[in-house]
């Protein structure tokens, strides 16, 4: 019989008891805490942001002066707040004229439909970090913070290592909410440096 993590189990339990459509809101919480990724009056771009748990989080963490964009090709699953707006669109349909502003974040959870394959998986997975990062490169302020989570794999410390190149500090870390058998852990880039 299938026996369900304890930890995920924890976690669940806990988003839906502080209102939060998936629990992977506390894999950013943490992130948060340790990196000091946001900013009262920050405007944050969320790439692949359904069902809306870090919509959420990072809403709060702006304020109502900050400004929170989320885009998907998944519907999100949250209440309507006067500091964030949904998108309807895939990160691979990005286009420079897309915002004439910055963004002080960018920030992805997105991970693909998983096979079970693990070389499979992993590379798309890379895939999206990949596409995440290019519109990063697009909407980016000097300065600003990029979070993304991927699966692990030699690929994986590539991309970590070409991170290095683009921001000041760059880690990795495998956050307490993340099961304790799953591959995927977070690149987390402050001070991104324009190009």
């Amino acid at each position: 019989m299938y026996r369900k993590d304890k930890k995920q189990e924890f976690y669940t339990e806990l988003a839906k008891k502080e209102n939060y459509p998936a629990r992977s809101v506390y894999k950013l919480k943490e992130i948060d805490e340790k990196y000091k990724i946001f900013r009262q009056g920050d405007k944050v771009l969320d790439l692949g942001c359904a069902p809306g748990s870090w919509l959420l989080y990072a809403s709060g963490k702006v304020g109502l002066q900050g400004q929170v964009i989320g885009a998907d090709i998944d519907e999100v699953k949250i209440p309507e707040k006067s500091n964030i707006t949904f998108l309807k669109k895939s990160v691979f349909d990005f286009k420079e004229e897309d915002f004439d502003y910055k963004f002080d974040e960018v920030i992805s959870d997105m991970a693909p439909s998983t096979t079970g394959i693990v070389f499979l998986d992993s590379g798309k997975s890379l895939e999206l970090d990949e596409m995440a990062f290019d519109v990063a490169k697009m909407f980016l302020k000097p300065g600003g913070n990029f979070v993304c989570k991927i699966f692990d794999s030699q690929e994986a410390t590539d991309f970590f290592k070409e991170l290095k190149n683009h921001f000041e500090f760059v880690k990795r870390l495998k956050p307490r909410a993340v099961t304790k058998n799953s591959k995927e852990f977070y690149i987390i880039g402050k001070n991104f440096i324009a190009q």
